[in-house]
Formats: C-alpha cells, structure tokens, sequence
C-alpha cells in the first residue's frame, strides 16, 4: 500500500469512527417509562362493579369446571382511567418494588424495580409493569364467584402503604361484600422480595352454599420489550412459558397465543410466566393443588397467559382461603427457585443450558472472590482458554507446521497447477510425510464452539451484568461499548492471529480472510461490552498461545526436513 492511499484512508477511518460515535448518542438513549400512575387521597373505590366493564374471558371447559363458568378477571378499563383520579389506585412502596393497585378488581396495574434502574445513569427505576398508551402489561387476579358477573369493586382500607424501617411486610387489605360473600383480598409485599402473596380469604354469609375460585393473568400487548437494547446479534425470547409436571418448561409466543394453537391443561403444581430480557413477571398457584392452564387474547387484543385454580364449595357460614404468589422481578436463580419448582428455567441459556449454567455457577463464584463482573469475566475466559488448551495447541500446531511449509505447498502449486489430480496425489504425499492433518486446525476449533455459543448465552441472559461497570469508560457491560473501543481492539486482535495463520492458497480465499477483522468489528459494535470483553480477552490468550507455538514450530528442525531433501 502506497503512502498517499495510506493518508487517505486514516482521515476516512477516523471520521467513520467519529460518525459512529455520534450517531450512538443521537439515537442509541432509551426511552423512558412514563410516571407511576397518580393516587387519589380518597380511601372510597370509584371504579363500580360494572359488568359491562368487565367482559372477561371464558374458563376453558375441563373435567375440574364441567360448567365453563365464565369471566376469569374481566378487562381494565380504557388505559386512561388507571392514570386518572377519578380511580382511587392504591400505592405500595417496598425497599426494592414501587407498585399500584387498581381496588376494581385488585389487579396491579404498575410495578416499578427501585434497584435497577432505566438506564447506568438514571435515577428512574425500570418499569416492569404499566398500562398507558405506549405499553400495556399487567398482573391481573380476580375471583371467580358463584352468582356474580363482572369484577369485584373493593374497599382499600387506606391508598398509600410504605414498608416501614424494621418492618419485614406491609401488607394490603381490599374488602368487598358480594351477593353475601364477605370477600378481602390480601397482597402480602415482604422486604427484600419481588415476590407477593395474594390471597381472596372468604366468608359465606349466605344460607346456600356458594363456589369460587382464584383466577391469575399475565395480559401483554405486543409492544417492544423494554429490557432490550438496540444492539445485533441474538435476542432474548418474550412471550409466555408454562411449567407442568411433564415439561417443566414451555415457551409460548405470542403468535401461538394470538392463533389461539396453545392446548389447555390441567396440571397439579405448574407456574405461569411472561418472559422478556433480564426480567420476568410469574403466577404461581399452590403446588398441592390442580391448576388450569390456558392463553388467549382479551378484547384489546392483548396476549393473555393464566391459570384457574381448583373450585371450591363453602358451605353456609363456611370459610375459604384462595391464594397464589405472583413475582415481578429480575431473573435471578436463586430468587426464582424461592417461588416455584423449575422457575429459575426463565433464565433462558439456550438449547447449550448444560454447559452455561456451569460456567454462570462459575462466574458467579469468582464474582464473589473480586465483586467486578468485568474482571470475573476476564478470569472465566483465562480458565476456559485453560481447560481447552489441549484442543487449541493442537490446532495451533497444525496451523504453524502449515505456516512453515507453506512455500513448500507453494511450489507444488506452481509445479502441478495445470493438473489437478497430479497436484492431489503429490500435495497428499506432501502431508503424510510432514504428518500434516488438513483439518487439524479446523477441527478443535468447532469442537470447541458450542463451548462459545454458551458463554455467549450466559453473558447475555444474565442480570448481574445489566448496569454492571468494569473500569474506565465501560459503565455498563450489559450494553454495547459507547465509543466503540472494545470492539476495535477485538477486530484488532483478529487482524493479528491472521498475522500468525498460514495464508490460503486459494487469492480469492485469502481476500475473504483479509475481510473477516472489518466485518466482525462491524457486528460486535452493537454487541453488549461484557460480550467483547470476552472476546478480546480470548483472543489475546490466543494470540500469545499461537505465537509460542509458532516459534517452536519455526524453531525445530524435524519440521520441513522434506523440503530439504527437495532442495
């Protein structure tokens, strides 16, 4: 390359770069989650018992419900109302969620996280659960009442509920009297938990007996999923999951809910979750008891995932206690496995679960031992690159014994060129002699990929990263590089193992190789920092690893001792 292409193309390169850098900050910022709905300062439910509000889904026909009784939990109103105070919506304040409840049927109709915020450098919290115009997504729970249409209009005993220093739960009580039912609805917010107990406690106060029973949705519409940045590559699965004895976990896109191709079932035990990046939101019933599971779409077409629980009879002046845990919260294991069998499966580390969850269980330890995610990465990446060092030193090998009798290859090339078979036969002698594997270099390094693609899983579904700093100008390892550092240095890094490799024989190959640095630093531009982290930190390893054995290889005379003899 001539000086005065060179000159060019730095000032090029550098204002790519720049034109990179400023197009991320014009339009790489995440939009924020509009404020929690107001709370009216009057202690009387304004929402009224209107059926017509209330055109709720049928329960599917099951051998449990030989009735079908209809109307699970019925329909919110117009999203407005939730933000509006003619509806007294009740506020709940925990060290760690900030929710309201709508007394029109109790339903949490907003949850904000307070220990993760919308972004590394904002104040606001992340919004998990909301209903207005942008996104509406909603943990709604309703009971199903003999002799009762519509949803229950409850009397919160007061609208504003903080968790109190030293307290361990604060806990909110609904009341209503239905056709003469004493009904009280109880949410149970504990300290420390994302997790909140609903109970419906009963009093039959009639001279007949009545049946009821409890009644979980999770109701989505198909709005972006919030938790998601704008970076390439692969993304994290939203839509609902199931959980049953005989699948302990089920994916269910929206698709599926939306034509209606989801088969009920009636299971004992079993959760209800709706999954989106990093967060999930999850019913989950008693696991003594059988539960119907099913999904369909409300009347604003938005995707419902929910279960039914078992009906009971109450006898005159008999009671009943209908409950269910619903968890809004981050996907971490250990708080999953706290609510329900199976679901810390939510933490979706992909079809390589079995090597991930290992190497997460790993880095979780060495999280422990320095308490920064970044450099617990570098150090799972030093001892993966450790534990696979046979299998890379083989490759290594092969590619540097190819290195050093590449002019060798070369002049067979040129001497039998115009013969194909003849340059075949003779380039097959060459590689028995030299002990030289073709494939050597390349087959280490596939067996050794879905060991990549499950680090690369396990990085990206990990909450512990999102906002997680590492040093300097990386903030954030959950979201890509702001200046585009680490993902230069890793196209960098790339461009030197190439230094290292044999060149192909094939021109049009070796252009295709020469190309490989550019395009890959293109994709990890958007990839997230913890990610290249990674990468940059293996192929540094590699590099020093290729280039020993490189030099012994160059250095041992038993190498090559066949063009010698040619000579």
């Amino acid at each position: 390359m001539d000086v005065k292409r060179l000159l060019l193309l730095i000032p090029l390169a550098v204002l790519a770069y720049l034109l990179v850098v400023q197009w991320n900050q014009d339009y790489g910022q995440v939009t924020a989650e509009t404020q929690a709905p107001s709370v009216a300062t009057s202690g009387e439910p304004t929402g009224q018992d209107n059926p017509d509000e209330a055109s709720g889904l049928s329960v599917p026909t099951t051998s449990s419900n030989p009735q079908g009784s209809s109307d699970l939990t019925g329909n919110m109103s117009d999203p407005a109302a939730a933000n509006d105070n003619s509806r007294a919506l009740v506020a709940v304040t925990t060290d760690v969620l900030d929710v309201r409840i709508d007394p029109q049927g109790g339903d949490i109709v907003y949850a904000a996280l307070l220990d993760h915020k919308l972004t590394n450098t904002s104040d606001q919290p992340f919004v998990l659960l909301s209903d207005n115009a942008n996104r509406s997504f909603v943990a709604k729970s309703g009971l199903q009442l003999e002799g009762h249409e519509g949803r229950i209009g409850f009397t919160p005993s007061q609208t504003d509920y903080r968790l109190s220093e030293g307290d361990d739960s604060v806990v909110v009580e609904l009341s209503a009297t239905v056709n003469g039912v004493d009904v009280t609805k109880r949410l149970t917010f504990q300290r420390d938990t994302y997790a909140v107990k609903v109970n419906y406690f009963l009093n039959n106060d009639r001279e007949e007996p009545v049946s009821a029973r409890f009644i979980g949705q999770l109701a989505r519409d198909n709005s972006a999923d919030p938790s998601t940045g704008s970076g390439m590559g692969m993304k994290s699965f939203l839509g609902a999951a199931y959980s049953s004895p005989e699948n302990h976990y089920q994916k269910v896109d929206f698709e599926e809910i939306q034509n209606g191709s989801f088969n009920n079932r009636d299971v004992e035990g079993g959760w209800v979750a709706m999954i989106q990046h990093y967060f999930t939101t999850a019913w989950a019933p008693q696991q003594s008891q059988q539960n119907l599971y099913y999904a369909a779409t409300d009347s604003r077409g938005r995707n419902v995932a929910a279960f039914a629980g078992p009906l009971q009879t109450l006898a005159p002046g008999g009671e009943a206690d209908l409950g269910a845990t619903v968890y809004m919260g981050p996907k971490v294991q250990e708080r999953l496995e706290a609510v329900a069998p199976h679901l810390e499966l939510t933490v979706d580390f992909g079809w390589l679960w079995f090597l991930a969850n290992p190497l997460f269980w790993l880095l979780d330890h060495i999280h422990d031992l320095l308490g920064n995610w970044g450099w617990s990465i570098v150090v799972l990446t030093m001892l993966v690159k450790l534990a696979l060092f046979p299998l890379s030193a083989k490759a290594y090998k092969s590619m540097a014994r190819m290195r050093k009798l590449g002019p060798e290859m070369q002049r067979l090339k040129e001497q039998f060129g115009d013969d194909r078979q003849k340059m075949s036969q003779e380039m097959m002698k060459f590689y028995q002699k030299e002990k030289i594997n073709p494939l050597g270099g390349c087959l280490p390094i596939v067996i050794q990929m879905p060991v990549f693609i499950a680090l690369y899983w396990m990085l990206m579904e990990s909450v512990e990263l999102r906002h997680a700093p590492f040093m300097f100008w990386v903030q954030d390892l959950s979201v890509k590089d702001p200046y585009f550092i680490l993902p230069i240095l890793m196209g960098a890094s790339m461009f030197v193992q190439q230094l290292l490799n044999p060149t192909p024989p094939d021109p049009t190959q070796a252009k295709i190789m020469k190309m490989l640095p550019v395009i890959f630093t293109f994709f990890f531009l958007w990839f997230p920092a913890g990610l290249v982290v990674y990468w940059v930190v293996n192929n540094s390893i590699s590099i020093l690893q290729q280039w020993f054995i490189t030099r012994n290889i160059e250095n041992d005379p038993s190498v090559g001792k066949g063009m010698k003899t040619r000579e």
